[in-house]
């Protein structure tokens, strides 16, 4: 009989994680989720150094070392500087690929729906698949490793609108990606990705009343996901207790209820 693993509060001593997109959210959510279970940080952000100083301190409260860097992933070339960069500081053991282009706040919410189309897929698609290509190569001539992507639900269900077209086409890329990456990187190295649903981050916190409605409408447990629901996800799959799962998508949504727009 295998011996039982430790319990989960202790199964990350030792280890070194890198975390994308860790300025604010959910990104910074997994990287204290992981920094909880006793990892080391390497996060990054494009360009919020004060964002990521936040989880940074919050990080170093926690006891953690942390190592902050900033970079473009929508540039190619920023993808293996970043990981260049990390291994640099530590060998990294588990590699959680949230970094994704905004185009629901701020500037680029404005943008044409070609260029928030162009954006996302430069940042989301290719940036994550040359970072991770590059990350899962370390990783494999190492002999181990965790890589976590982060996809949507509704993408393999599909939403109507241009946010449901474009988030749908880029992050069904992303877990299609995951799923090839697995095979590509077995036996040595666990590939999955979390797929989140409505997670109130920063757009959620001021949407609409339809949006709000809509949101709890479309889960089971009538309410919307919060950055640490994915965050726990996140901590298990990077954990020992997953050594048994690859190649998988996660559905983090408190249930699909079903679009409200079907």
């Amino acid at each position: 009989m295998a011996e039982p693993t430790a319990p989960l509060a202790q199964t990350l001593a030792g280890k070194t994680a890198a975390v994308t997109g860790a300025s604010s959210g959910i990104g910074r959510a997994v990287a204290l989720a992981l920094g909880g279970l006793g990892a080391d940080l390497v996060i990054q952000a494009r360009r919020n150094a004060a964002g990521l100083d936040e989880t940074a301190a919050a990080l170093r409260a926690l006891g953690r070392d942390c190592h902050c860097l900033l970079g473009d992933l929508s540039e190619p070339a920023a993808c293996g500087r970043l990981a260049s960069d990390s291994w640099a500081w530590r060998p990294i053991d588990i590699w959680v690929q949230n970094a994704g282009a905004d185009v629901l706040t701020g500037e680029a919410a404005q943008m044409p729906f070609a260029e928030k189309l162009d954006l996302l897929y430069q940042t989301d698609v290719r940036g994550g698949m040359l970072t991770c290509r590059e990350v899962g190569k370390r990783m494999q001539q190492r002999g181990e490793g965790v890589i976590l992507t982060v996809g949507w639900d509704q993408a393999e269900t599909g939403m109507a609108g241009d946010s449901g077209e474009m988030f749908a086409a880029i992050k069904g890329a992303v877990m299609a990606f995951t799923r090839s990456l697995a095979k590509s990187l077995a036996p040595q190295v666990r590939v999955n990705c979390l797929a989140p649903g409505w997670i109130q981050t920063k757009w959620g916190e001021t949407a609409p009343d339809y949006w709000q409605d809509r949101a709890r409408l479309e889960s089971l447990l009538e309410r919307w996901g919060a950055p640490d629901d994915v965050a726990a996800a996140a901590a298990y799959l990077a954990s020992p207790q997953a050594a048994f799962v690859t190649g998988q998508v996660l559905n983090i949504n408190g249930g699909f209820a079903g679009s409200a727009d079907s």
